[in-house]
């Protein structure tokens, strides 16, 4: 090995603790007492205990490998521009929390990057986003996907909208011109304490409780999740602006969890400050891990960077796959009944039929996703056609609220015949406008607002699935279909051919589709549902 690295600095994270609990103090006491213990035997030694696990491993106890720790934001940095298929661009990265950084603006040119301007701790779009995912009643740090899934709801009461975002501007958040904000630590809680905001202080200032995670949604709800949606896309657009002033270039790479958020990336791409805008596929801290990487391969080493026409993600299929044989000895272990078809052809046009009919397919092929995005190895799909497919999806197979949208995936040849933006969206990182006139044919991937997650695939970046699209449209006259990640509420996507039978069995999918091997679920053995039985967690 060249080199071993860890995507942060733990020593600089201990600092913004301590000098954080010092500027805040006597706040705080309590939760400082609990992350001490914690800090002084595991986080802050991070370097012994990874060294004793590379003894372990049999690497030595005096390994000539250099163990190296890159800067959180440098991590997310490198992760979007060396993977971009750019040779020089402006880099944006806005996440809750590295070190001290919590947005950073970079210029990427060859093997370099420098970073221009940080902003710091506690001021933070990101932590401003989870903190209303915690007061309307979703999980900080894995349900701000949802927030921003409610925020269209928003749009049935607009005068609502905009008081509560004059009073969330008046009082919690000044934004200036650069994109660089202030946040009134007065009202959150997240720099010294065990949560997000002071709950009683919210809840007078909105005039509605915390909200709990089964308590009905309200029009309230809806105009709040909109009204900090708007305000995270005015900062994002401000800081994209900087960025542009900055560095004069053309181009746009983002990383960090924020840039996630779909639809402030559509808003930005729509405003054409750049000629082009790439957003790492696994944005959130995951991706840090690849950034570090590359970080140290380019920086460190100082290995010559050639560029790739579309990027260096290979369309996000980094993980394990399985082969045709793999397959068949565990549907054979299972006791799974199925179809095997000598071509992928005629794997197609049956599948194609079967989801024309309103059948809902586990699709199982090739290598699986890395990030958060379903992107057509490991997916849901079904009929984009029919107006129930999303209550079906939400409740019968994803066990999950009733608003959460699902994506559509489209040829991109087809993608201006049903949106208004023609530009390829291979990720699922961008929102765009469905066509007016296309709402009624598609309202299976058709927002409230009129909005749709796109991805677009073509044949070089997705062969398998494009191909399947091309057989439906055949029967239907349409190449798009629903796109939803393949697993339940509470579960990670399936990785193995286990996982995906499992996640059928115990599902109202249809028709499970794993290489060449096609299994209906009417022919499954009755005694096969309790084989491995396990907890499909429905509650978060």
């Amino acid at each position: 090995m060249d080199a071993i690295v860890f995507y942060d600095k733990p020593l600089l994270k201990f600092e913004r603790l301590l000098e954080t609990h010092y500027a805040f103090a006597p706040r705080g006491f309590r939760p400082f007492l609990r992350s001490m213990p914690i800090w002084l035997d595991e986080k802050l030694f991070l370097r012994s205990r990874i060294q004793k696990q590379l003894v372990q491993l049999g690497m030595g106890k005096k390994s000539k490998t250099p163990l190296l720790f890159c800067s959180h934001h440098l991590s997310h940095a490198a992760s979007a521009f060396y993977a971009s298929p750019f040779e020089e661009a402006a880099i944006l990265c806005i996440d809750g929390v590295g070190e001290w950084a919590t947005a950073t603006i970079s210029h990427g040119k060859g093997a370099d990057i420098t970073m221009l301007q940080e902003m710091r701790f506690p001021h933070s779009l990101g932590l401003f986003y989870s903190a209303f995912t915690y007061f309307l009643g979703f999980k900080v740090n894995s349900g701000e996907y949802k927030l921003m899934g409610l925020a269209p709801y928003g749009n049935s009461n607009l005068a609502m909208v905009e008081a509560l975002e004059k009073t969330i501007r008046d009082t919690l958040i000044q934004i200036y011109e650069d994109g660089s904000i202030w946040l009134n630590q007065d009202y959150f809680s997240y720099a010294t304490g065990l949560r997000m905001v002071r709950d009683s202080q919210w809840e007078s200032l909105f005039g509605i409780p915390v909200r709990r995670p089964k308590d009905a949604l309200t029009d309230t709800h809806f105009a709040l999740a909109l009204a900090v949606q708007r305000i995270t896309e005015d900062v994002v657009v401000k800081m994209a602006a900087t960025a542009k002033a900055l560095t004069g270039s053309e181009n746009l790479c983002m990383a960090g969890g924020v840039a996630l958020n779909c639809t402030a990336n559509g808003v930005l791409r729509r405003k054409k400050l750049f000629s082009n805008v790439w957003v790492q596929p696994a944005a959130g801290d995951a991706g840090g891990a690849l950034g570090a990487a590359l970080s140290v391969h380019y920086q460190y080493n100082r290995n010559e960077r050639i560029t790739e026409a579309h990027d260096a993600m290979q369309g996000a299929f980094l993980g394990p796959k399985f082969s045709d044989e793999d397959i068949k000895n565990s549907c054979d272990v299972l006791g799974a009944q199925y179809h095997y078809h000598t071509t992928t052809t005629e794997r197609n046009q049956v599948l194609a039929e079967l989801l024309h009919q309103g059948k809902i397919a586990g699709w199982f092929q090739g290598r699986m996703e890395f990030g958060p995005r379903a992107l057509g190895n490991r997916s849901i799909l079904a009929d984009a056609s029919n107006p129930n497919i999303q209550s079906i999806l939400n409740h019968k197979i994803k066990f999950r609220e009733g608003f959460r949208p699902f994506a559509p995936i489209v040829l991109e040849e087809d993608m201006a015949l049903y949106f208004e933006e023609v530009e390829a969206s291979p990720y699922m990182l961008f929102t765009v406008v469905v066509k007016t006139e296309k709402r009624s044919e598609i309202p299976g991937v058709t927002h409230v607002d009129g909005s749709a997650r796109v991805q677009t695939v073509n044949e070089n970046t997705q062969s398998e699935i494009c191909n399947l699209l091309h057989e439906f449209k055949k029967v239907s006259g349409k190449g798009v279909l629903v796109n939803t990640s393949f697993n339940v509420r509470g579960e990670p996507p399936v990785c193995t051919p286990e996982d995906a039978y499992q996640c059928f069995m115990h599902t109202d999918l249809d028709v499970l589709v794993m290489g060449n091997y096609l299994l209906k679920k009417e022919e499954q053995k009755p005694r096969q549902q309790s084989l491995g039985k396990r907890l499909v967690l429905i509650e978060d």
